[in-house]
């Protein structure tokens, strides 16, 4: 028996002192060493998915809520290769997730190339950090480093591999203990001249995007804009950072342009754009001899054709914004109520939408039906489809992380198990994924595995028996309609096949029953709900644009 410990034993131990509470995968034969080991952890339980892709996206969730690291695993090949798209889910996203896939031995393996892919290249383009194991002296080291870079401004994926001979080594490390880090302050300098920036403006506005979703951020902008009433909007990953039912709130930025919330911004002198991340569409476009813009970020600048940035403060965000906050002196001569002018638009011509009650279910009208029937903490996680610019446009989020969207990879498949984690982590709240029938159809398999784990949660299904999104850019274009539609299985019975509760909705009124009584029920809840996206494409590209530019 060779000295020390078994090397999977130590990753093990080495997660554990990470603070990992859940490893959520599908383990294949070249993992049962961890497994073993995993199997005698007290702190770590193991969920068991589906699919590898739902356990991905319940890792990179939990980074989301938390900011602490999600950690799954997965065989080698084909298991790996369907971490693909959560990798690349919670890297574009921030979120900061570690990967743990087996490999065949790689010191002597008798099975030639069966399975073997190169996952380590593989996974290069789409995290922070990806290392095979080749020996287990360096797990520790390893392990911290993948958590660290997880973790670190901008948050990611990373991905570790571990062969099955390695995992079966001895070694005498032992797990590093995690470093005390804290983010650098903005300089002075650069906070003087932003001030000085905002003071001498006429009209200057708050755009808060997706790197300002942090923790005491929200409270630091919450002050700012107390303090100096200058208007805020958001971009879709910046949603409830300050609660929208403010007076100063402009809107979320949903569609590319020509929305309200764009006229609004293009009325401003000067934009601040707290926490801006590229992979989200830009909620404005900067042009030569055009409206001045501040960048308050803990990164500098990425320079592209429409973004330029004259004055940078960058560090802590929420740090950066106290300063900014404590210096400045508002100025009586600004004026904000022609911006505030567009948003008093924009409410004007979504209430009476959100009051059609005909039937298929108009989805302006399914979004406010939602806000009402659920509390100020409730947690929406929505998959990716049309209805999503609805939500975005039309859901009030009173908190930061209650509506959870993906506008970053923008993947269909990722409602459900994301929904799935917030039940998980916030027991005590109503959590509800919001799906359209192609992307739930893509991962409904975890319907089991939410089951199993008994959890609360309610799953709404849009139904329009077609990829809703793409015929509504087919119509925008001018195209015929199609190659987009298909056939849907009974949703009911397909809930219940899984020892959940199926419900179908067959008027406005039912469906606010339906929301009351899955909200105020224990278990997993699936309600059938066909939509009417006949007029998407009218509202969506034609009426906002019209009638915002109208003013």
């Amino acid at each position: 028996m060779a000295e020390g410990k078994k090397a999977s034993d130590l990753f093990i131990e080495c997660l554990e002192e990470e603070g990992c509470e859940y490893i959520f995968g599908v383990p294949g034969e070249e993992n049962l060493d961890f497994l073993d080991s995993l199997s005698r952890s007290k702190k770590i339980k193991l969920i068991l998915t589906r699919h590898e892709q739902g356990a991905g996206f319940m890792a990179a969730t939990y980074g989301r809520h938390t900011g602490k690291t999600g950690v799954c695993i997965a065989t080698l090949g084909p298991g790996a290769t369907n971490f693909v798209t959560a990798a690349a889910y919670a890297t574009l996203g921030g979120m900061p997730m570690l990967m743990i896939t087996g490999q065949k031995p790689i010191k002597k393996s008798k099975q030639g190339r069966f399975q073997i892919l190169d996952v380590v290249s593989m996974m290069g383009p789409i995290t922070k950090f990806t290392h095979q194991m080749a020996s287990s002296d360096n797990i520790p080291s390893r392990v911290r480093e993948a958590y660290r870079l997880a973790e670190e401004e901008k948050p990611g994926a990373t991905h570790i591999e571990l062969p099955e001979d390695i995992a079966d080594e001895h070694t005498d490390s032992v797990p590093l203990k995690r470093s005390l880090v804290r983010r650098p302050n903005a300089d002075a300098k650069s906070v003087a001249q932003a001030v000085h920036a905002l003071q001498n403006a006429k009209a200057p506005v708050l755009v808060i995007g997706a790197g300002a979703n942090r923790k005491m951020t929200g409270k630091m902008l919450a002050e700012l804009v107390e303090k100096t009433g200058i208007p805020f909007l958001t971009t879709q990953l910046g949603k409830g950072v300050i609660d929208e039912r403010h007076p100063k709130f402009l809107g979320c930025a949903a569609l590319s342009a020509g929305d309200f919330v764009h006229r609004a911004v293009e009325d401003a002198d000067l934009i601040v754009n707290i926490g801006h991340d590229v992979i989200e569409k830009p909620p404005f476009f900067m042009r030569e001899g055009g409206t001045p813009v501040i960048h308050v970020s803990t990164k500098t600048a990425e320079v592209d054709p429409v973004y330029f940035p004259s004055i940078e403060v960058i560090g802590d965000i929420a740090n950066a914004i106290w300063q900014i906050k404590e210096a400045i002196t508002p100025n009586p001569a600004w004026n904000f109520d022609h911006m505030l002018a567009y948003r008093a638009a924009e409410v004007a011509h979504t209430a009476p939408l959100a009051a059609d009650t005909r039937f298929p279910i108009f989805p302006p009208h399914l979004v406010q039906q939602i806000r009402d029937a659920l509390p100020e903490d409730a947690i929406i996680c929505l998959d990716n489809g049309v209805y999503k610019i609805w939500f975005a446009r039309g859901y009030t989020a009173y908190h930061p992380n209650t509506v959870l969207l993906d506008n970053a990879l923008a993947t269909m498949g990722a409602g459900l198990p994301s929904a799935m984690m917030s039940a998980m982590l916030y027991p005590d709240r109503k959590v509800m994924a919001i799906c359209g029938d192609g992307g739930f159809m893509m991962n409904s398999q975890e319907m089991e595995t939410a089951v199993r784990l008994g959890l609360n949660l309610t799953v709404l299904i849009l139904n329009d028996s077609s990829y809703g999104m793409i015929r509504w850019k087919q119509a925008n274009m001018g195209f015929e309609d199609f190659g987009l539609t298909y056939g849907n299985p009974d949703f009911v019975k397909y809930a219940e096949s899984y020892g959940a509760h199926g419900h179908r909705v067959t008027s406005s009124e039912h469906l606010k029953e339906l929301l009351a009584h899955c909200r105020d029920t224990p278990g997993v809840h699936l309600i059938d709900c066909p939509v009417d996206y006949s007029e998407n494409d009218q509202i969506l590209n034609k009426d906002i644009k019209e009638l915002s530019k109208a003013l």
